[in-house]
């Protein structure tokens, strides 16, 4: 299996339609990939490489962002667990791996609420940390760690960037996103010049899954979860305290803090983050 031969397809759901990318393994079990943003799409070309041989990997574009046009306009959680369903049912699978990194984490953690009966395991990778009010004290965390790590003319524009995205720029909002890179990167000096394709971060996308996170319960407590959790965040992560919001609602799962390591532990520390995942993923 190379990492050259995936399959690109396009996949309805309703009036929406869902950029898809699957590295075929038929007879393997499946791990569907959650990107971060809300509204920053990532192809996940650090992941496939690493699992492809022993598993099945399926990513896609959230809706709204980059290929997924979402002509519906909607948003809500129940469009975005939908979205995966749709997914898992088209690939003809009745249980899959879920995997979600940042904005991924929490998307992740809402499908597992609501459909614990489909998953074979849960890998939450430096996870938004909550919905409603935890997801506001999540955002002045990132908020903070932002400041910190930016000069006071890039933390300016920053605020700038914020207001106009907030009204419906686009640039703006790719530049904020941009800058926000930067930060996330600033204590890693290899990582400086790293640069993402922001080109279609979808401002839409963006602000109205922040609405409806925000106006979503709080996720309850898991006790006795059906499959193996693991969790991971850097030991220099974009979110403080409220990082406890995810261990306590999973008491079962096996957490790691990966030294060396920012958001990004892919880039900072691959080598201690692989074998976490390795060790989760055993085909």
């Amino acid at each position: 299996m190379t990492h050259s031969q995936k399959i690109e397809t396009m996949i309805r759901n309703g009036s929406d339609q869902l950029y898809t990318i699957c590295y075929p393994n038929p007879d393997k079990e499946t791990i569907i990939l959650l990107h971060g943003g809300p509204g920053a799409p990532d192809d996940f070309l650090w992941f496939a490489p690493e699992f492809e041989e022993n598993f099945q990997i399926i990513t896609f574009h959230q809706r709204g962002t980059r290929k997924s046009p979402c002509l519906s306009g909607d948003y809500s959680i129940e469009a975005y667990i939908a979205d995966i369903n749709t997914i898992a049912n088209q690939f003809g699978l009745e249980k899959f791996h879920l995997f979600g990194h940042s904005w991924g984490g929490l998307y992740a953690q809402i499908y597992a609420n609501k459909n614990p009966d489909r998953l074979l395991s849960l890998l939450l990778s430096s996870s938004g940390t909550g919905t409603g009010s935890q997801w506001q004290e999540m955002e002045k965390e990132m908020m903070r760690y932002n400041r910190k790590h930016c000069t006071f003319l890039e933390w300016t524009k920053m605020g700038l960037n914020t207001l106009l995205g907030g009204l419906g720029s686009s640039k703006a909002s790719q530049a904020l996103f941009r800058q926000v890179v930067r930060n996330y990167n600033a204590d890693y000096p290899a990582f400086h010049d790293v640069k993402l394709d922001m080109s279609n971060v979808s401002v839409q996308a963006s602000n109205q899954t922040r609405k409806e996170i925000t106006a979503y319960p709080l996720l309850p407590r898991l006790e006795h979860p059906p499959f193996p959790i693991t969790v991971t965040f850097g030991d220099n992560d974009i979110f403080g305290a409220s990082g406890h919001f995810v261990i306590s609602r999973y008491p079962s799962a096996q957490v790691f803090t990966i030294k060396n390591s920012g958001h990004f532990p892919f880039l900072h520390n691959p080598q201690d983050y692989f074998a976490i995942l390795h060790q989760h993923f055993q085909p």
